[in-house]
């Protein structure tokens, strides 16, 4: 599970999932450029695998929260779509562990959430 917040709009790069991903509107709008609907606060979204999508929070819109249950990697694409990088639980876990380290905590604080 992680939440996404959203301040003052912006838009999140062009990916798809490997996975299905669920999510649920907390607070504010958001939607995809590849559709016409408008996610909005107290809606449950479903997303299929494989769909190539990009998330946008409209400028001057209220702060967007959204929580969402990704399963598996996570993987964007450049407007050709080609690969240009991915996301998993192996990378968040190594940004974890070098942010931890950067701010004195140690790696170790990372180890101390996995069970």
């Amino acid at each position: 599970m992680n939440l996404l917040r959203v301040r003052g709009g912006g838009q999140l790069g062009r990916h798809r999932h490997a996975s299905p991903v669920y999510g649920y509107v907390l607070k504010g709008t958001w939607r995809y450029l590849e559709h016409d609907w408008v996610a909005r606060e107290g809606m449950f979204i479903y997303e299929p695998p494989g769909e190539i999508h990009t998330l946008v929070v409209e400028e001057g819109a209220e702060p967007m929260i959204t929580m969402f249950h990704v399963l598996g990697s996570v993987i964007y694409y450049d407007e050709n779509d080609q690969p240009i990088g991915h996301d998993d639980v192996h990378v968040k876990l190594g940004l974890a562990r070098a942010h931890y380290e950067k701010v004195g905590l140690g790696a170790g604080v990372a180890e101390a959430l996995i069970r």
